[in-house]
């Protein structure tokens, strides 16, 4: 892509910009692009995987992945990480370095489910099983039901927002934090940036067309499947709400953190300048480190012990 397309793009991303393809017809070809992804699952072991068990257990038609600190005993906090995609892509093992560095940095019981996916199975299939898996991680033996956070990335942000309102709708477990990581929340596409960035590196409008009809398959949505559409957010739990400056999502993730402030909940709030939807694919950067680390403390404070 022509980085100098973007004037404002983090000098540190220009070259990475400039090496990829344009993916506007990326979900045009399902199985195609989950081959691609999967193509990007590294070989090597994750660094801290021997410091970390994992499990896997039955929810419902599908598997929830449970990452576990060796040799610690007591009740951990619990985190249900969401995997983004598209609502189409992704699954439990491409994430699996991720969730290993979770449980390990925040001495967490992590838990990622391979929820199913759009279009053999459009919604609401994707959000019951991460609700279950909410359901399952808050019981488990060795969790404490009073320190559960729920994570999510992209399409996984609005499977968050949407197991967050389910949970406090439902009376069911008491999630004390959410974070929401360039999150996927409105499915009318009407916001300043989503109608700007029509073709930006890794997600763009035309993207976001296909991915909401492909999971939505004719349904009108409501408040669980865009969360946007909630007309009351109040009693959610605590926010770290992440955005990035040429991402189309940026604007929805923005307005959402609002909206929950004005109803009493606790937020914060980072929208990276010079920054793309999947920014965090530069590993080495200043910015991406910038972001893992950040994100990782809000975390961590909210999982601490009273």
């Amino acid at each position: 892509m022509d980085a100098s397309t973007w004037p404002s793009l983090d000098p540190e991303l220009v070259g990475l910009v400039e090496l990829l393809p344009d993916m506007a017809g990326a979900l045009d070809d399902i199985p195609a692009a989950r081959g691609m992804l999967a193509g990007f699952i590294p070989n090597d072991p994750p660094e801290a995987e021997g410091r970390v068990e994992m499990t896997e257990l039955p929810v419902g038609p599908t598997t929830l992945r449970v990452y576990r600190p060796r040799g610690v005993a007591g009740e951990l906090p619990g985190l249900l990480h969401i995997h983004g995609g598209g609502f189409c892509l992704g699954n439990a093992e491409i994430d699996h370095a991720q969730s290993v560095a979770l449980a390990d940095r925040l001495q967490a019981v992590v838990a990622t489910i391979d929820y199913r996916l759009a279009p053999e199975h459009p919604f609401p299939a994707g959000l019951d099983d991460c609700y279950a898996a909410l359901e399952l991680l808050a019981g488990l033996d060795g969790v404490d039901p009073t320190r559960i956070a729920v994570q999510g990335q992209s399409a996984g942000g609005a499977l968050a927002a949407g197991v967050t309102l389910l949970a406090r709708d439902r009376s069911g477990p008491a999630i004390c934090f959410q974070v929401l990581e360039i999150p996927v929340l409105d499915d009318r596409l009407e916001t300043p940036s989503m109608r700007r960035h029509v073709a930006t590196p890794m997600w763009s409008r035309i993207q976001a067309e296909t991915s909401w009809r492909l999971y939505l398959a004719g349904q009108e949505a409501d408040e669980y499947a865009a969360p946007a559409r909630a007309e009351d957010l109040s009693g959610l739990p605590a926010a770290y709400v992440l955005t990035c400056e040429l991402d189309p999502l940026r604007d929805e993730g923005i307005q959402y953190a609002a909206r929950l402030l004005a109803a009493g909940v606790s937020v914060e709030l980072h929208s990276y300048p010079g920054a793309f939807h999947g920014t965090a694919i530069a590993q080495g950067s200043a910015i991406a480190r910038r972001m893992e680390e950040e994100r990782l403390g809000a975390l961590a404070r909210a999982l601490a012990s009273p």
